[in-house]
């Protein structure tokens, strides 16, 4: 009886695993923009996000993620001169993670990987500093959820280290590629 009992209760069990997972695979579409944090040589970003995720648990989401962000280069005055820098694209190849506590509401996020820097060969017009070819990237994010919406506020960082940096003078300008920023994505179910 009690093996009667226990494989009754692992057949409850998975199906409602399987029911749970009936939606859970999701491609998300979304937009978002900031403002470059530091704002050395860039202003502000506006950009898309494109990511595919496998609710592993009704709770955990995995998989992976990419999109473009534009970053608008801006003026920077440096040891007396001023940089002309210029615009540049971020495009990241990264995995994801969010933890979702229940079915609608607040959830928290995160997608690390790898992001490729893309524009002109040069940091500024007026520099022969090469731009760096991309780094390490970071993206923490919390925001509100449901079915169909993800609404988000973010931090993005792109590693370059010292590769980039511009020195004039007895002054610098290292080179950034991160923002502060909000966006929004809508959720379109790939079924089970």
């Amino acid at each position: 009886m009690k093996k009667v009992i226990l494989a009754a209760a692992m057949g409850v069990l998975s199906i409602s695993f399987v029911q749970a997972q009936s939606m859970k695979n999701t491609l998300k579409v979304g937009v978002l923009g900031g403002v470059a944090v530091p704002n050395e040589n860039a202003g502000g970003n506006v950009g898309v996000d494109v990511a595919y995720q496998n609710l592993v648990t009704p709770h955990v989401g995995i998989g992976i993620a990419t999109g473009y962000n534009q970053f608008f280069g801006k003026d920077n005055k440096v040891g007396g001169s001023t940089l002309n820098n210029n615009n540049f694209g971020v495009v990241p190849v990264a995995a994801l993670i969010h933890y979702y506590p229940r079915a609608k509401g607040i959830y928290v996020g995160t997608d690390l990987g790898y992001s490729f820097i893309t524009g002109d060969e040069k940091v500024a017009t007026n520099s022969n500093v090469d731009r760096p070819d991309g780094g390490f990237y970071l993206k923490p994010e919390i925001g509100w959820h449901n079915r169909n919406w993800n609404v988000f506020a973010h931090y993005a960082k792109v590693f370059t280290g010292d590769d980039g940096k511009i020195n004039v003078g007895n002054s610098s300008q290292k080179y950034n590629a991160g923002s502060i920023g909000i966006g929004v994505a809508y959720n379109i179910g790939l079924g089970r």
